[in-house]
């Protein structure tokens, strides 16, 4: 809002300073200041607001050093991640923008459902909360509106320039405009809707959805590549909001890990939404995609505020509001900057975390149905717990999953250059 505000007092008075709004590198700033500013005292409020309601997180006898300690600890911090993500975002943003708009719908979406589940298991003392299956439906339909939006909305583009002397005559057809250089060469600017996306290592780098149906003609494919794209966006969006509820378990983990992969996003979507950076590092332009930067800088900033009050010991805990919330907005970001590939990379933590409870049940059940006894892989699954059972501290667990979330996240940034 206050983009639109200054642009008009640019504009109309022009008023000394108001065009510093049409950097992104300003709006994103002030966006990262602001959300940690509103979990830090908003924060404090809600945790007291919380405690008086006795909202409290229903603690599993697990058998976890220091899991007693953690009874009473109020729930539904998730409230204090979206508040601080939703306000930068609606205040510093372009509203106008379709990438924002989808981003803010993720998170009041996931958001919701997630505060549904932890009002159940609250207030209606139903530790089971909202049932699996409508947990799954809401996903799915967050997953159709993300997908057939971004198919087929005109402003969700590749954009690709062709000099003159390059271009066939079909290129120059498909062109929407044309520019002159300072040199007076004439480059044509091609507009393409597609489902290509960036698949790592690879020297094109680029792979299209539509390939996937290689037993149909080319024509044929590309008119029902939408059933393959909307699939695979719905899949992905599905299984990361659930994995990062999975690695919501002990304390910081999920924020810590989220504000890392966050930081990516962001430097991912200001590389795709610059044509400069993208022409250097050889990657898809994608325009109007600049505007992700706001709300990347948003959510690490409410990530890491959050962490103030989530760091051990936790203050208060995210519930399935925050954590349902996290994962399908990195979900939804990734697709959108075309890098949802590059996701078992980036976000190998959760990989981690979601594998490990898939490996226990399956061999659990394998070894059940062979042996008679149920054996396992690992002490405890989700992966966290694992390691408490091998006796580590819950601060070294959070604070070495950092780390390796890091080292991902430069890889991540690093398969750009290996092809």
């Amino acid at each position: 809002m206050l983009y639109y505000l200054f642009r008009y007092l640019e504009s109309q008075f022009g008023l000394p300073g108001a065009g510093v709004f049409e950097f992104i590198s300003f709006r994103a700033s002030l966006a990262v200041i602001l959300s940690l500013v509103i979990s830090l005292l908003f924060g404090k409020t809600l945790i007291n607001k919380l405690h008086n309601l006795q909202v409290a997180e229903t603690i599993r006898n697990l058998g976890l050093t220091g899991e007693e300690g953690k009874r009473g600890t109020p729930t539904m911090g998730g409230l204090i991640i979206i508040a601080a993500i939703l306000i930068p975002t609606l205040l510093f943003a372009r509203l106008r923008n379709i990438y924002v708009i989808l981003m803010i719908v993720t998170t009041v979406w996931l958001g919701l459902i997630g505060f549904i589940d932890d009002y159940i298991k609250v207030f209606k003392k139903d530790k089971a909360g909202l049932a699996g299956k409508f947990k799954v439906i809401g996903q799915l339909g967050l997953g159709l509106i993300i997908g057939f939006t971004l198919y087929y909305n005109e402003e969700v583009v590749v954009r690709s320039f062709v000099h003159e002397q390059d271009a066939t005559s079909a290129q120059i057809e498909a062109a929407t405009s044309s520019k002159t250089t300072e040199d007076g060469d004439l480059i044509y600017v091609i507009d393409k809707k597609s489902t290509t996306t960036t698949i790592p290592f690879l020297k094109s780098h680029e792979f299209d959805y539509a390939d996937l149906l290689f037993f149909l003609d080319k024509k044929t494919a590309h008119k029902w590549s939408w059933i393959v794209y909307v699939l695979i966006v719905t899949f992905i969006i599905i299984a990361v909001s659930n994995a990062a509820n999975l690695t919501d378990g002990i304390d910081g983990l999920a924020a810590g890990t989220s504000a890392i992969i966050g930081m990516t996003l962001a430097a991912l979507a200001f590389i795709s939404g610059n044509a400069i950076f993208a022409d250097y590092l050889n990657v898809m332009f994608i325009p109007y995609e600049g505007e992700l930067v706001i709300f990347g800088a948003a959510f690490v900033g409410a990530c890491v505020g959050f962490l103030w009050y989530n760091s051990y010991p936790a203050q208060v805990f995210m519930g399935d509001t925050g954590s349902l919330a996290l994962g399908g907005i990195i979900a939804v970001f990734a697709i959108m900057v075309r890098k949802e590939l590059l996701i078992p990379i980036l976000c190998g933590i959760f990989l981690a975390e979601n594998l490990s409870v898939v490996l226990q049940v399956a061999w659990f059940k394998y070894t059940k149905r062979k042996y008679g006894e149920g054996r396992r892989i690992f002490k405890m699954s989700p992966l966290h717990h694992h390691y408490q059972k091998l006796g580590y501290a819950e601060p070294k667990i959070v604070t070495r999953f950092w780390i390796v979330g890091i080292m991902l996240a430069i890889l991540t940034i690093v398969t750009f250059k290996l092809r």
